[in-house]
């Protein structure tokens, strides 16, 4: 089965054919930078990251473009309130979400263009638009004239034109030509940031600025466009309504991931039920919120509780289990061995991640039955398994992305435990486990863990 993916805008699932054989393009729509981010915006990161993986792994060429909105109302409203300038509260938080994509081990984008450094694309974009008659000036603004478009404005988001709210987003709807248009440009205001335009001075809208840089970056048409659920209208929509009108073919697949909420509610900052991830990564360790946001299939939406997370950690611990003391008797894994055909299946059938860690839990099982038999061709064989698996999803133990801290030193302390534990051995075989106890006991104080195994005691960092 070749790669199947659900398309939005067709509700279906269809057959991946990217435009041009071999590569494949995506645009993921990044962060508005007013706050750091949570769990639910780092989500669509894990979520696309494993589809970009899958993609590689499969033979492709991708280009991965995940934008940065670093100027908008709601940047221009908290440097507003913290009586500091716009370009501040951006780069701050610009910092904190490349940071959280990091520590997730997410995959660096290709490349990661700015809405301020697009200014010229949009200029242009909106002089195509006012040509074809699909957009007009007004007032020091521009706007994108839905009636014009009709026909085909709502498709993606499955609404009629007459059921739709106005837009909302001026101060002076008096402007616009019908309440439903929406601003392609904002005319300037004491206090904000202008860039000049034929139009007079202003900044631009938040859905132009994606297009623009999804078009500069990934070409007039282009394979995959992402994001959240919460984006599919408005900002999605005009995004096709004004590529579309201005000409571009624009995205041939659109997929969005579902929502992280909290009783019910869609986690957000106004809320003020937001799971920061620096604070996030102090509960489970990094590689942990990984597994836990990727697990789900990435359109559902996911329940937060902290036991769902401490679950999702266990299960990736036992994981992680396998591969270390699978390690330990395998030394060369096999990178090339071949991903289980259940496994491929899953990830083919709508990037199905729940399936295909199902497949990863099998083989782990698998795994221990065979260290406990002492097969080491068996083992050497999973643990290779597993290893690919996991490199496919960003959740191999083994990887330096994830590496304890202190790993460096393993074998100083390798050498140091060993001493403790051949005296634990020795405690044991005269049968004075009072001082073997002693020994554990010590060993544990100072955060290592002893496992007794059929090949000896191993020990472990503990968590």
């Amino acid at each position: 089965m070749s790669l199947h993916l659900y398309d939005t805008s067709t509700r279906a699932v269809r057959e991946f054919v990217p435009e041009e054989p071999g590569r494949a393009s995506i645009y993921l729509c990044g962060a508005t930078v007013q706050a750091p981010p949570h769990i639910g915006h780092i989500r669509s990161g894990v979520n696309f990251d494993v589809l970009r993986r899958w993609l590689l792994r499969s033979g492709y060429e991708v280009t991965f473009c995940r934008n940065v909105t670093d100027i908008d109302d709601k940047i221009i409203r908290v440097s507003a309130a913290e009586g500091v300038p716009w370009f501040v509260v951006a780069e701050r938080n610009q910092r904190a979400f490349t940071w959280a994509y990091d520590t997730l081990g997410c995959l660096p984008p290709t490349v990661e263009p700015r809405a301020t450094g697009h200014v010229p694309e949009m200029i242009t974009l909106m002089e195509r638009l006012i040509e074809r008659g699909h957009a007009y000036a007004s007032g020091g603004d521009v706007y994108f004239d839905v009636v014009s478009y009709a026909d085909e404005y709502g498709k993606l988001s499955n609404q009629k034109l007459e059921n739709m709210r106005p837009a909302a987003d001026t101060d002076d709807e008096t402007c616009k030509h019908d309440p439903r248009d929406f601003a392609l440009w904002k005319g300037a205001k004491p206090g904000e940031p202008t860039w000049p335009t034929p139009w007079g001075p202003g900044r631009p809208g938040w859905h132009l600025e994606c297009s623009a840089m999804a078009t500069k970056y990934l070409g007039p048409t282009f394979d995959i466009h992402g994001g959240g659920l919460d984006l599919t209208f408005p900002h999605h929509e005009n995004e096709i309504a004004q590529s579309q009108a201005a000409g571009d073919g624009f995205a041939r697949y659109w997929m969005h991931n579902g929502l992280v909420k909290i009783g019910a509610e869609k986690m957000s900052k106004s809320l003020g039920n937001s799971l920061l991830i620096p604070e996030m990564v102090q509960k489970v360790r990094p590689v942990e919120l990984r597994y836990y946001l990727a697990a789900p299939h990435y359109r559902s939406s996911i329940e937060y509780s902290e036991e769902a997370l401490q679950e999702a950690a266990a299960a990736y611990q036992r994981i992680e289990g396998f591969v270390t003391r699978a390690a330990e008797v395998i030394h060369d894994v096999d990178a090339d061995a071949p991903l289980p055909q259940a496994f491929v299946d899953a990830l083919n059938d709508d990037l199905g991640t729940p399936q295909a860690l199902a497949v990863v839990h099998e083989v782990v099982r698998e795994g221990n039955v065979a260290l406990s038999r002492g097969d080491k061709e068996a083992v050497a064989r999973l643990l290779a398994e597993t290893q690919n698996m996991l490199d496919v999803l960003g959740l191999d133990p083994r990887s330096p992305q994830w590496r304890e801290a202190g790993s460096d030193l393993k074998p100083v302390v390798d050498a140091l435990v060993a001493v403790a534990l051949e005296q634990r051995t020795a405690a044991r075989a005269r049968k004075d486990y009072a001082a073997a106890d002693a020994i554990r006991d010590g060993l544990a104080a100072a955060g290592i863990t002893v496992e007794d195994t059929p090949h000896g005691a191993r020990w472990e960092l503990t968590r």
